[in-house]
């Protein structure tokens, strides 16, 4: 891929939240602070409940798997709720 052109770089941001491990992808603008943007954010988002562990450009097949959406999914959401179920099917409330 012919760098030249690109005006953004793919970052993987390891953080924890309420103690929990996390890892996103962010596309970050390349003249912007990647971290002082990363720390921003996650303070914007999840207040004092988030710590960043570490910042780190992603590599070439990380960012080939984030753009598929075929990336790593965290369990969890930030609220603690599961995913939806693997079979598609949708969970009975009185459980």
């Amino acid at each position: 891929m012919a760098d030249f052109y690109r005006t953004s770089a793919t970052w993987v941001v390891d953080y924890r939240y309420d103690g929990r491990r996390r890892t996103k992808y962010e596309v970050i603008r390349n003249e912007l602070d990647a971290r002082s943007f990363v720390l921003a954010k996650l303070l914007d988002l999840y207040g004092t409940r988030a710590q960043l562990e570490s910042l780190r450009p992603a590599t070439e097949d990380e960012e080939r798997a984030f753009l598929r959406g075929d990336e790593p999914k965290n369990v969890f959401c930030p609220i603690g709720h599961a995913g939806p179920p693997a079979d598609g099917k949708p969970r009975d409330s009185k459980q």
